[in-house]
């Protein structure tokens, strides 16, 4: 299994990456700032860096330059909200392969599984790969493994409401919510967001949840 070091220091963006990249089949470590990330990066054989550009502590390019010099063959994606230009540039100074505009798409993660081959400037896949297959396999197994995971993270959402855990609950909630929003089960995804506001405010909505469990048939 590939193992990719998210680095975001908004906990909600850094889980949405960390969740999507977990359906798509790698091992996920996540890192708040600059420093834990290049410590872990030393320690760890990261195949893949998603980073912002701005972080707790320090410069995203700056610490993608880090971890090229301590000899990483990762390859890196940066993620950042309405990316200019000057943001491109910046990250492709630093080694990126990649500039995304956030939040990540499931069809944006398609892309990022497509090249799963460890090590800058590692090739494409053969030009002449039909890419509609090749979304077509790759989102077929992202719902395999969504529909696979469903029933252990409803019933995280149900045992935390019905011990009180509010902050659990929402974070929960809203996980299963980005995850399903983007791999098509907005019904599923919209009542998430509803409990997962609701346990925000410190309020457990049982029936909500119990519609949820009805909604995802399981």
């Amino acid at each position: 299994m590939l193992t990719a070091l998210v680095v975001d220091g908004d906990p909600a963006a850094r889980d949405h990456l960390a969740d999507l990249l977990c359906l798509g089949g790698w091992h996920v470590q996540q890192a708040t700032g600059p420093e834990d990330a290049v410590r872990l990066a030393l320690v760890t054989d990261v195949d893949l860096v998603v980073t912002g550009l701005t972080l707790p502590g320090g410069s995203g390019a700056e610490m993608l330059r880090r971890m090229r010099r301590n000899g990483s063959r990762a390859r890196f994606v940066v993620v950042t909200a309405h990316p200019t230009d000057e943001d491109r540039a910046e990250a492709a100074a630093a080694g990126a392969l990649v500039t995304l505009a956030a939040p990540v798409t499931a069809r944006a993660l398609l892309d990022l599984l497509r090249a799963r081959t460890t090590g800058p400037g590692a090739q494409a896949d053969d030009a002449g790969a039909d890419d509609d297959l090749v979304d077509a396999e790759l989102m077929s197994r992202l719902q395999g493994v969504y529909a696979e995971a469903l029933p252990s993270r409803l019933s995280a959402i149900d045992w935390h409401t019905r011990a009180g855990n509010a902050t659990a609950v929402a974070f929960a909630a809203h996980t299963l919510a980005g995850t399903s929003g983007q791999l098509g089960h907005p019904e599923v995804a919209s009542i998430c967001q509803e409990i997962a506001a609701d346990a925000r405010r410190g309020v457990l909505a049982h029936s909500r949840v119990a519609r949820l469990q009805q909604l995802a048939g399981v």
